[in-house]
């Protein structure tokens, strides 16, 4: 799979943001069909960075409502992962935001 596919997206949460600053844990939704080692391998071509570390997780399916009270929504599964880098490694896409 391609590296640029198994990340979707980085995750932006005050969780994440406090686990990127303390833990050096960063957050990404990545694709349903990915394992951990294609999320290691698409993390450290794409940011050039050594992971020490990778956790999975898929997060359920939640019902919502849209525009009042009887509208239900389904969103969909996805899946999370949590990477964790070396000592004296960073992820710029994190600083300052």
């Amino acid at each position: 799979m391609n590296p640029y596919q198994v990340i979707i997206r980085p995750l932006d949460t005050e969780k994440s943001r406090y686990q990127s600053t303390e833990l050096r844990q960063y957050a990404f939704e990545v694709h349903r069909r990915a394992n951990k080692i294609d999320v290691k391998r698409a993390i450290e071509t794409i940011y050039g960075v050594k992971v020490a570390s990778v956790n999975v997780m898929n997060m359920p399916a939640k019902i919502t409502r849209r525009y009042g009270r009887r509208p239900l929504v389904r969103r969909p599964v996805w899946k999370k992962a949590l990477v964790k880098l070396e000592p004296g490694e960073r992820l710029e896409v994190f600083e300052g935001v």
